[in-house]
């Protein structure tokens, strides 16, 4: 694959996942939401500091795809997010379909942990760097 095509796909997907952050963001900073609401009740957290939990970690993810040197960390990070979603609809009782419109937020779920895998892979050198000065900057041998 060419350089440019493989900065052009890793591109795509950062932005997809930026966008499908952001957008939900409104949702979640402006005031309770039926998914957060219903985990609270199953789980006991209460449904303010999880629902700001998960928006600020959304926000840092899509943060971090955006910058050059971070985007496959960040695409990391949202895969990270994205199969915790996944498990939420799948194994409580939230469901899959909890607004009653096919499973809109699942599908969105599954196709942006698709995506960011995708973009994990692209930029799969770009990590092993990052990891690398990681290691490094705390004394370990480099990968």
């Amino acid at each position: 694959m060419s350089v440019t095509l493989k900065n052009i796909l890793a591109w795509l997907g950062a932005l997809w996942i930026a966008f499908e952050f952001f957008w939900y963001e409104q949702f979640k900073l402006t005031g309770p939401t039926l998914v957060f609401e219903r985990l609270s009740d199953w789980s006991g957290i209460p449904e303010q500091p999880f629902r700001l939990f998960v928006a600020s970690m959304e926000i840092a993810a899509g943060l971090l795809v955006l910058v050059p040197v971070t985007q496959g960390f960040g695409a990391l990070f949202a895969m990270g997010i994205m199969s915790g979603a996944i498990v939420f609809h799948l194994f409580t009782p939230l469901g899959v379909d909890p607004y009653g419109d096919g499973g809109q937020l699942f599908k969105e779920a599954c196709f942006t942990l698709v995506v960011a895998g995708i973009v994990v892979f692209l930029r799969r050198d770009t990590l092993i760097l990052l990891a690398n000065k990681v290691l490094q900057r705390f004394g370990f041998l480099p990968i």
